[in-house]
């Protein structure tokens, strides 16, 4: 597992911030474990991201008394800005970031790195998921983390199994060509990552490890959950708009053959169309609420959904179906418009029953029964999209092959 150059083979980033307590004994045993188990050369690096307890004491002498550990400091807090810099300023052929616990335990390091240093991988990471995997952790954490797991690959159509594990490795080229593209500094960083690099054709090697909970684990659960939520929706975003660029990063970096994008599970378009009604609603809320003063209620809710209609049917083809290129693109988009009266049809006549019963109707009473109507005809979207619209045509394609094959050896013509 040496580099054929000579150079550093592995460096080992440990993010710390305020970890006095375990800080000297887990950089020592880690340090021992490296002299007596791994062939190649490495380095291990304290990244301290801003600790104010005594951690940067520890950490200094730490780095003076053992051979080969460095000691770098950032006045700002983030695991994701300490491994940006560690990771930017090295110089090895692979590297890897544990956490400093040492949760995971040390005997799966060879097998992580391994597939980095020959070449056939490109990220290496460790799953608390896998089925030989042993884990011990309480049950809140268990179904929290599965539970984030599930949801990643169902929303972000990943095939990795565990986004959180705290043992990863990386060729250097890689994350030369990734970090860059990375917005998050904090939690959310090693995810995003992962995500980047599936998409982008790049190979990651999965290995089960044993795994041990830390007791003293001060991870704000319900916070790092609503940044990493917010953060599958900025990079879906961001893959969406075409903002990463995953085709040429794949044209550098990427392995043959590419595995298509497929298209998402049911459950994944259920989210996605979640995600681009809630988009659709609020811009439909506030353009009638503009339109409806100076051209009416009827012709502000025509003008408004017609608006949001467009940008709908669009996004629902590329980001909910996973649809691309210019294949029955007019047809869809003209069946995207039937949705759209039919939609229109429905909220329209609330309207109708509204100024039936209640003439004077307030624009804010106006605009409570709208928003109601609108969920029905959101339901009814989804179902003619799914359906209708954007229907998997593969399988009905494989029947008309399979039976033009049939007649071909009957020796009939169609």
């Amino acid at each position: 597992m040496t580099p054929s150059y000579g150079g550093l083979a592995l460096e080992i980033v440990v993010p710390v911030y305020n970890e006095e307590a375990v800080l000297e004994s887990s950089i020592t045993r880690l340090a021992e474990y490296l002299t007596n188990e791994m062939p190649s050369t490495w380095k291990i690096t304290i990244a301290d991201n801003a600790s104010t307890d005594r951690t940067p004491v520890i950490a200094a002498r730490l780095s003076e008394h053992l051979p080969n550990v460095e000691y770098r400091r950032l006045d700002v807090k983030g695991r994701g800005y300490a491994l940006r810099d560690a990771w930017t300023a090295s110089e090895a052929k692979v590297l890897a970031y544990l956490d400093v616990d040492l949760s995971t335990d040390l005997a799966a390091l060879p097998p992580l790195v391994a597939p980095l240093l020959s070449g056939h991988s490109d990220i290496s990471i460790g799953t608390r998921l896998g089925q030989s995997s042993r884990v011990s952790r309480g049950p809140k954490r268990e179904f929290i983390s599965r539970s984030y797991n599930f949801l990643l690959r169902r929303t972000m159509h990943v095939q990795f199994s565990d986004a959180q594990c705290g043992f990863k490795a990386i060729r250097s080229d890689v994350a030369r060509r990734l970090l860059p593209h990375i917005e998050d500094n904090g939690w959310f960083f090693d995810t995003e990552l992962l995500i980047i690099a599936e998409r982008s054709g790049l190979r990651i090697h999965e290995i089960p490890v044993d795994w041990v909970d830390d007791p003293d684990s001060r991870v704000n659960i319900k916070q790092t959950a609503m940044d990493d939520l917010r953060g599958m929706v900025r990079v879906a975003g961001s893959l969406f708009k075409g903002a990463i660029p995953v085709q040429a990063i794949y044209a550098e970096l990427g392995r043959r053959p590419i595995v298509p994008v497929s298209r998402p599970s049911f459950f994944g378009q259920v989210l996605r169309f979640g995600l681009v009604g809630v988009a659709s609603t609020l811009a439909f809320a506030l353009l009638y609420l503009l339109l409806q003063g100076p051209i009416g209620a009827q012709e502000a809710n025509f003008t408004a959904l017609l608006l949001t209609a467009v940008g709908n049917t669009a996004a629902n083809r590329r980001f909910t179906f996973g649809i691309s290129g210019p294949g029955r693109l007019f047809t869809q988009q003209f069946q995207g418009f039937v949705v759209f009266l039919l939609a229109w049809a429905l909220t329209s006549s609330s309207l109708l029953v509204l100024h039936t019963v209640h003439a004077d109707a307030a624009p804010n009473i106006e605009l409570l029964v709208l928003s109601t109507a609108n969920v029905l005809a959101t339901l009814m979207r989804f179902v003619l999209l799914r359906l209708w619209v954007f229907r998997n045509n593969r399988d009905h394609e494989d029947a008309r092959l399979r039976l033009v094959g049939k007649v071909a050896a009957s020796g009939r013509v169609l």
